[in-house]
């Protein structure tokens, strides 16, 4: 163990060192970070706190508030007011600003996979992806890797039990913690089924340990809400709002300096649900469009029984899918799909000769 000085403890290692004690629990990160802004520079130099200072400064504290207390002109029912004002006051603000971000704590992994969608998958993930990978599985991953680092249109058929949405949720949680994409839809075949998705993303956000460990900047503030959406509003990162949403069709990751997911967005809906002109208004009043959208298995069992309903889908995946990076935009693209049937919407995708901008190739995964 790395020997502590007392008196050069970074603000995270303070907390780890009071809460040690048999006590148990005695202080919170956003608790230290609201008494390094009131006491400035008697405490520490803005980066580092001395201990010996910091326990001078606490006990100066307490003996001045009990002294403005007991010199309070106010008495009786006036008295009971302001008191209990002041500690919803604390109590408030205590709950909202989120203190100081843990540190990374394996850098060298969250570098490796920033570069490589496989081995975010296999690090992060080591539970969903605990089998080995089949060729056609890690060529779809290279799929899935060239659209969301460099763009294009990507279709390929994966029977059904192949892991194909796991795929697209992981897929839509890498672009968006990597920066590599601001906004993202996922579209499914009906609503449902995309609220499903989005739901087991959320439930990776929120309970995936490795994710908090290697990107604080995303998954602690999430941390900070404990399941309860109507924290976001008033959510404070070092006293500015984070803008963070939690809702049932849409994920927006808190606004943090530095981050490089930063404000991202990721949206689902389903085929023929509320798809055309998607954007999100940003708090500086910018307006963004979807750059990346991934598709999982667009068809139901019932539409691809269906000639109309095949063509329907395939013309709204044409028109409102293709047209959602707007005007003059190209959107970068992923679908994984199975053929249900010769001649339905996924069979007619991946035929290159009717649809060559989606580059279709058909994989067996043995």
């Amino acid at each position: 163990m790395a020997t502590i000085d007392p008196r050069n403890l970074r603000p995270s290692h303070l907390v780890r060192l009071l809460n040690s004690t048999p006590l148990g629990e005695v202080v919170q990160p956003h608790t230290v970070y609201r008494q390094r802004m009131r006491a400035g520079y008697r405490i520490g130099d803005g980066e580092r706190i001395d201990l010996v200072r910091y326990v001078a400064w606490l006990v100066v504290e307490r003996h001045t508030a009990k002294a403005d207390q007991d010199g309070s002109a106010l008495t009786g029912y006036e008295a009971v007011k302001e008191s209990a004002r002041a500690r919803n006051a604390a109590l408030s603000a205590s709950g909202r600003d989120i203190g100081d971000l843990p540190e990374v704590q394996h850098p060298r992994r969250k570098k490796r996979a920033r570069k490589s969608f496989e081995t975010f998958c296999k690090s992060y993930f080591p539970q969903t992806f605990h089998l080995p990978w089949s060729p056609d599985h890690l060529k779809a991953i290279a799929r899935i890797e060239d659209a969301v680092l460099r763009g294009g249109l990507f279709a390929f058929a994966m029977p059904r039990g192949s892991g194909k949405t796991s795929l697209c949720e992981t897929a839509c949680i890498w672009a968006m913690l990597i920066g590599a994409r601001e906004f993202v839809c996922l579209i499914g075949s009906d609503e449902g089924h995309a609220q499903e998705m989005l739901d087991s993303i959320k439930a990776e956000l929120e309970a995936n340990d490795r994710l908090l460990e290697d990107f604080p900047e995303a998954v602690y503030p999430i941390h900070c809400l404990e399941g309860i959406a109507n924290r976001c509003a008033g959510q404070l990162y070092q006293g500015r709002r984070t803008h963070i949403c939690w809702t049932a069709r849409e994920i927006v990751l808190p606004t943090i300096p530095e981050s490089p997911a930063s404000g991202a967005v990721i949206r689902v809906a389903g085929l023929e649900g509320r798809i055309r002109g998607m954007k999100f208004k940003r708090p500086d009043g910018a307006s963004v469009r979807p750059s990346l959208v991934i598709l999982d298995d667009p068809q139901t069992d019932e539409s691809a029984r269906s000639a109309a309903q095949c063509q329907k889908r395939e013309s709204i995946l044409a028109g409102a899918v293709l047209g959602l990076g707007g005007p003059g935009k190209k959107i970068a693209g992923v679908m994984p799909c199975t053929v249900i049937r010769p001649g339905d919407m996924a069979d007619r995708i991946l035929d290159r000769e009717k649809h060559p901008e989606w580059q279709g190739e058909r994989t067996k995964m043995v």
